[in-house]
């Protein structure tokens, strides 16, 4: 009597699946000069905030009318360093690009130095997020983009005043006290997306809108 042969089962070799590699991370920077390339003779000044490339629609004639009024209100005041068109580069903790703004206008703390334009110069156009003391926005068609990702990303870079004609919504805003909220985790995204103003001065366009000292109170009749 032969013996059965005795079966087992053969294990396949288990092989591993490859993991997927990361992929490098094209530098905002970058991404905003390609934007700027592929736009030809149309002027444009791209932007990034929350991970996106932005390009804002171009302002009509009473958006750019309307700034000009209120720059000359800073000056008038005194504030010689209230100005537009200049980009503004905020970085995370690790230096690397959280944002790129270029506000409608601003008021700058200094002069920029040496150091601002060596940094000016490294960062391809973009000067430092600390230069700014105040921020303003008029909007346009876009007037979310106003009202949501800019507001976060001012409030993340710590700029102390916000100032937001909202001419969607036929008001005045001024934003102070900006709040970062710590992130409950190291492995938490970003929490520059939950950061806000915890102040809201708010007027009715037409109205005289009041900043904290030792600013002007903003004539917005030109927006009524």
């Amino acid at each position: 009597m032969s013996a059965e042969p005795i079966m087992e089962p053969i294990m396949e070799p288990v092989v591993p699946k490859p993991q997927p590699q990361p992929q490098p991370q094209m530098d905002p920077i970058d991404l905003l000069e390609a934007f700027e390339k592929a736009a030809g003779s149309m002027p444009i000044r791209a932007e990034f905030i929350e991970g996106t490339g932005i390009v804002p629609p171009q302002p009509e004639h009473r958006h750019n009318a309307g700034i000009v009024k209120l720059i000359v209100q800073f000056h008038l005041a005194g504030f010689d360093l209230a100005g537009v068109n200049d980009g503004f580069r905020v970085a995370k903790a690790d230096g690397t690009t959280m944002a790129l703004v270029v506000p409608d206008f601003y008021v700058c703390r200094r002069e920029p130095t040496e150091l601002d334009e060596s940094y000016r110069k490294a960062h391809r156009g973009w000067y430092p997020i600390d230069l700014l003391a105040l921020v303003g926005e008029v909007t346009s068609t876009n007037h979310e983009m106003d009202t949501g990702p800019k507001l976060r990303a001012y409030a993340a870079a710590g700029i102390p005043v916000y100032v937001l004609i909202d001419r969607h919504a036929k008001t005045a805003h001024c934003y102070t006290d900006p709040v970062l909220p710590e992130k409950a985790d190291e492995d938490e995204d970003d929490a520059s997306v939950d950061a806000y103003y915890g102040s809201d001065t708010k007027v009715t366009l037409g109205d005289p809108l009041p900043l904290p000292a030792p600013y002007p109170a903003l004539d917005t009749a030109p927006f009524a």
